[in-house]
């Protein structure tokens, strides 16, 4: 019995279907190398969400605003960032310089968009942090909003997978600002103004 669906396997594999059989008689899909070929190639080729990045391209002055305390006044301070394009116009490539808590802060970031997923991704790292901080989301309004959601982790609370958003909000070609929150309470807003 187990030979007669063996052999209607192979015999089945042999007329035309799309699955071929390996040693062990489990089947896998075969693939038109060609159409795989032009899949990868549109999917790696920057499109109109990569175009809508470069409103965020360029030298930009900061202003940085912490809210440390939910009820209490921001902790405002000054930096500068510029954001130049990497690989071709596929990734949005960010150094910020600016202070924390009365120190010298550096960061580095990557924004793209996944043509696969269909989603925008960013990385983060910076000189206060061992952490990589990464995010993933969505546009709206013709990509003039942009909503990207994580998790982070507080060395200092030692709170583990805290829910953290970034929505940067494109008001012109010279002005952005972008909106943190951390588990729904907002901790900082950086507005930008190009140079």
């Amino acid at each position: 019995m187990k030979t007669d669906v063996y052999e209607e396997k192979v015999a089945t594999s042999k007329s035309g279907s799309q699955r071929s059989e390996d040693n062990y008689g489990s089947s896998k899909p075969e693939f038109d190398k060609e159409e795989m070929m032009k899949k990868a190639l549109a999917a790696g080729t920057p499109g109109a969400a990569h175009k809508a990045l470069d409103a965020l391209a360029g030298n930009w002055r900061a202003e940085v605003r912490w809210f440390m305390d939910p009820d209490g006044p921001a902790n405002v301070s000054q930096g500068t960032s510029k954001a130049s394009w990497i690989l071709g116009g596929r990734f949005l490539e960010e150094e910020f310089h600016g202070e924390m808590m009365g120190k010298p802060y550096m960061g580095r970031g990557l924004f793209g968009f996944n043509n696969t997923k269909q989603k925008f991704q960013s990385v983060w790292l910076d000189d206060v942090n061992t952490a990589i901080i990464t995010a993933e989301g969505k546009g709206e309004n013709g990509y003039k909003v942009i909503t990207l959601e994580g998790k982070v982790d507080c060395a200092g609370t030692g709170q583990r997978d805290i829910n953290m958003k970034e929505v940067f909000r494109i008001l012109s070609a010279d002005k952005h600002v972008l909106e943190m929150s951390h588990d729904g309470r907002k901790t900082m807003e950086i507005t930008y103004t190009r140079q």
